[in-house]
């Protein structure tokens, strides 16, 4: 993906880590459509932000997602890249099932599917354009897994696994699938977590993403260096290691 002349659309771009590379994408020359479900929240945004459109999205809902690629597209046919933002991170006990399941079900609908669903709203039209982007978002927990969220563990181990079969299905195509993998990021995806000492802060996980999609255009995975504790634990002969320093510390440590 080529830093700048893009034209954009970022479903779950209304806070964290979506709002912050809306802008930063902004700032280098792309015209930037977030989506959300807050109306109030996205006409701020866009009060706020000169240059930032916005539309209304719940990437819960098919028929919303539908509705809503319809609206960017007739209003932005230029489209050529989807950044699949949306997501959210659940605390679960699988030993009560009723404690677990409904915010499992949650987890996966908003992490799997919705992604699943973008794309394939989406797909037919960014095959039309000459330099086309998907950008899905995994995690570092999608390699060494964090023992208090099973579900987002997993829908993330899939987005990765989605990524790398859609990158093989959409060779031939203008289309190219980029992963962004974040390590922990102060953001409010965990009560506390944007104050957490131990997660990055959003600025400069920000800076070093938008340094790495500058230098390395063609890349199949953007890495900041902090995830590689978790990305590659496996890799090194560390698994079981890095499972257990991970899971014995505070559950924002070590990259997670």
């Amino acid at each position: 993906m080529q830093i700048s002349g893009n034209t954009i659309f970022i479903p779950g771009g209304t806070s964290g880590i979506g709002l912050a590379l809306a802008l930063a994408l902004r700032d280098k020359g792309n015209t930037v459509i977030v989506g959300g479900r807050r109306t109030e929240l996205l006409e701020r945004i866009a009060a706020e932000n000169p240059g930032i459109d916005t539309v209304t999205i719940d990437t819960t809902d098919p028929a919303s997602i539908q509705a809503a690629a319809g609206q960017v597209i007739a209003r932005h046919p230029e489209l050529n890249v989807l950044i699949a933002m949306a997501g959210i991170m659940r605390v679960e006990d699988w030993r009560k099932p009723e404690s677990f399941l409904a915010a499992a079900e949650e987890v996966v609908t908003t992490n799997l599917l919705g992604p699943i669903r973008l794309i394939a709203a989406f797909i037919e039209h960014l095959q039309t354009r000459p330099d086309a982007t998907i950008v899905t978002v995994s995690s570092g927990l999608a390699f060494t897994p964090l023992k208090i969220t099973p579900s987002y563990n997993a829908s993330k181990a899939a987005i990765h696994m989605l990524s790398e079969t859609l990158r093989l299905q959409l060779d031939g195509t203008s289309v190219r699938v980029m992963e962004l993998v974040p390590p922990s990021v102060r953001t409010t995806l965990l009560p506390g977590q944007e104050t957490n000492e131990h997660a990055m802060p959003l600025e400069e996980y920000i800076a070093e993403t938008m340094e790495l999609l500058e230098s390395r255009p063609d890349a199949k995975e953007i890495q900041v260096e902090r995830v590689k504790f978790l990305r590659y634990s496996e890799v090194r002969g560390e698994y079981d290691e890095v499972v257990a320093i991970l899971n014995s510390t505070d559950p924002h440590a070590s990259g997670a």
